[in-house]
Formats: structure tokens, sequence, C-alpha cells
């Protein structure tokens, strides 16, 4: 990126928006660190969970304040009703409608309010933040959105985003996909459309129906896709404002000596690292049977649990070969595995592909199935297609992923393709450009 470009950042006014989930929030703090960095005047619209992060940030941050703040400490006891749904399409739509799309006029007015504090220039939210829409509307500034689950605005060549429908291969695949794509239209999905076009309409923001990931996509100005092409469907309609930007991972600071090490990483051969995220607290889903699955074996298993019952694992699976922490920083750890057992983290699995680890992917909700299937319908890894896999499975899925050169192959050639991506600097590059788009318009 040339350096002009760069200058162009200095003094701009640049308001960042994300829901509280790690997910939501992490991925765009390397982009925020180097665009303050680089001049511009940053600040943060999010949870009060993250005040501490953005202070060392040394990022000035601003908490919701009409809207509610839905964070994992509090989403039980708001919601207590979501822990006994158990129909993916219940639960889909009972998400979509309470985190992203209700608190969507509450989180536009926090903004309309704050920007007579903090005239900003332009918006920078992640994809699934719910005031896009009415920002776009009815705000006359630039809004980008940075994609943070795989691309899921809608196609005519694939199924209905959520559940990780494969793409079809012939014909008869092809008319299935339509039938599923109107069935979901009118049918499963009909509930959260209905409530995002009443709201919508309330605002008086013209809009055709649809659901609420193709809607996010299509009200910003820009979407900058993490991730690159081959980590994505064929679509012979893909949106003129969609760009892939590569590998946008969380900002790290500076490596220090003291660095996580095991001496019992020379005693194996073949290592797993396996991990659920820091949401699902359920250890019965991925985590225990991957220990069960490899106790006592001459594999090497590192699990990280996210501080969730560490204590009672250890307790449970006191075997050499079974190292369970609450948290091991990934750039440490992900060198010296072999597998990568995920439940289908966006941000694990691009750590993954950075680190060219083949995977065993489990999961199905909160947009998980989506990525699992990538990473199983590409061969970076194998997709088995439930949250609760058995052991045998997973010692299965893991012999495969180690046996076929085939894995290893594509999750390299995927991070070389990666890697040709700068982010941070392509993400920098596009706001300006669109900034001075903008400027251009207002002048004329």
């Amino acid at each position: 990126m040339n350096q002009a470009t760069l200058k162009e950042l200095t003094g701009k006014k640049i308001l960042i928006a994300t829901i509280a989930a790690d997910g939501h929030f992490n991925p765009l703090t390397g982009l925020a660190k180097f665009l303050a960095d680089n001049g511009a005047d940053v600040r943060w619209y999010t949870s009060v969970v993250h005040e501490a992060k953005l202070k060392k940030l040394g990022i000035p941050h601003f908490p919701f304040l009409k809207a509610i703040d839905i964070n994992a400490n509090n989403i039980h006891s708001l919601f207590p009703q979501r822990k006994f749904l158990t129909d993916a399409g219940q639960k889909a739509n009972f998400d979509m409608i309470n985190i992203f799309i209700k608190p969507g006029p509450d989180h536009f007015e926090d903004i309309r309010d704050l920007q007579q504090e903090f005239p900003f220039e332009a918006i920078i939210a992640e994809s699934m933040f719910p005031a896009i829409p009415y920002l776009s509307a009815m705000l006359d500034v630039p809004v980008i959105s940075i994609g943070i689950i795989p691309l899921a605005e809608v196609s005519d060549d694939l199924g209905p985003y959520g559940p990780g429908f494969y793409p079809p291969a012939n014909s008869e695949e092809r008319e299935h996909i339509a039938r599923l794509n109107k069935t979901f239209n009118d049918e499963v999905y009909k509930e959260h459309i209905d409530c995002l076009s009443s709201l919508l309409s309330r605002y008086d923001i013209q809009h055709q129906r649809t659901n609420v990931f193709d809607m996010l996509i299509k009200t910003s100005d820009l979407y900058l896709q993490i991730g690159s092409p081959s980590f994505e469907y064929t679509r012979g309609n893909i949106g003129k404002n969609v760009r892939f930007i590569g590998s946008l991972l969380p900002y790290s600071a500076p490596a220090n000596e003291n660095r996580w090490d095991d001496k019992r990483l020379d005693e194996y051969k073949k290592v797993v690292l396996v991990t659920q995220g820091t949401i699902e607290n359920d250890i019965t889903k991925l985590l225990g049977p991957t220990l069960e699955a490899f106790k006592g074996t001459d594999t090497l298993v590192i699990a990280t649990t996210g501080g969730n019952q560490t204590h009672e694992l250890r307790t449970k699976y006191p075997y050499n070969n079974l190292i369970i922490e609450d948290y091991i920083p990934f750039d440490e750890v992900m060198p010296f595995a072999n597998v990568y057992i995920t439940n289908g983290g966006y941000g694990g699995t691009l750590l993954g592909i950075k680190n060219r680890l083949p995977m065993v992917a489990a999961g199905l909700f909160e947009g998980k199935a989506e990525i699992c299937a990538r990473l199983g319908h590409f061969k970076y890894g194998i997709d088995l297609r439930t949250e609760r896999p058995t052991p045998d499975e997973i010692r299965n899925a893991v012999v495969n992923v180690l046996a076929d050169p085939v894995y290893k192959n594509n999750i390299t050639a995927l991070a070389d393709e990666m890697e040709q991506y700068d982010a941070r600097e392509l993400c920098a590059k596009y706001l300006v450009e669109l900034l001075n788009q903008y400027n251009t318009i207002n002048v004329a």
C-alpha cells in the first residue's frame, strides 16, 4: 500500500460498531489498531464487556445506552427460553429476531446520538451488526461491513444460509435447492423476515424482503469479506459491493519470551488441538468426546477449555497424553499441531488455515454449520455434520485426515492464497476510496 494512501487516514474520524460476542468483536481489533497507528481517530461502539480490551488498545469506548447489552454473561438470563429450543429453525429465528433484528433501532439511535459528540466520517461494522440498514439509510456517512462469517449473500446457485447445505452437484440437486430456498423464505425464516421487514417499514426504509444475513450485506456501501475465493462457493450473482480481503485476524501484542511450551511436545509424533470456543459451555459436545477418544494413546491432545470446567476435565482425564488448559494463544500452540478439531468458530478456523492445519469440524448452530460445510466440501478437513460427535467418529476422522495427504495439500494451498492478501491494508485502501467518493459527491 502506498504511503500517500496511508497518509489520507490521518485525522479521519472512524467509528467501529460491533455487538458483544467475541467472534464479532475480536476480528476487528487488528484493523482498529492499524487505522489508529496510521493517524485515524478511531473509536468503538460496543458492549461494556470489551471496555478493558479497548483501553489496552488505546481506543476510546462508547457503551450501549438505549440498546440492551446482550453478552455471554447475561444472554441466558435475558432469554431463559433460548436453552429449551432444540429445533434448529426455531433457534435460528429466535437468535436472529432477538439478537440481530430487534436491537437494530436502539443501536441506530445510540450511534445517531453519539455523532453529536464524535462527528465520525465513516462507520466500520461487523457484518451482523443489527443497525447497518438504518445507518446506511438515515446517516450521511459511508458504512463498511466486515464479513466475520462466510459469505451469506442469497444466491440461486446455493441453498439457504445457516444449516450448512453443500452446493448442488447436478440438476436434481439444483431443483432441490430451489425448493429449499422457497421453503425457507415462506416458512422456516418467515418469522424473522416479517419482523425485519416490519421494523424497516416503520422507519420508512425502502427494501426488498429477504433474510437478515442478506439484508445486512446488501445495505452496506462496501462488504469486505474475511477469507478468499477458495473458501467460498462458486456463485453467479455475487454483489458488486463485495470484496475479499483475506485473513483479517485479531490484534496480538508483540510476542514475549515466555511463550507457551510443554515437554510432552517432544514425546509424541501426533499432536491434536481441540477447542469449542468461549461461548459453548457444554463440554460433552466436543471436548469430552475428544479426550475420551485419545486417552492413553500415542496421540498428544491439547485441549483449551476457555476456563470452562478445566479442573473437572483434568480430574476425569489424568493421562500423560492429555494437556488440558484454560487458554493457550493459538499462534503459540498451532505450530506444534497436526490436526485441529473445532466446532466451527471462524476465528479459530482462520488461524488453523494460517498454520496449514487440516481440520475435523463438528458444529451446527450460530453459523458454524456453514464453516464446517466449507471445510468438508473443499476437503480442508472432515465435516462430521453434528455438534455431538462420538469418540469413535472423532478418532476415525483424525486418522483419516492424517492418512490422506489431500487435506494437508488443500489447506496449504488455501493458506498460500490467503497470504496474497494484506487484509488491514486492503481495508484501509477501500476505506480511503469510499471516503473520497463520498466527499466528491457531497462537494458536487
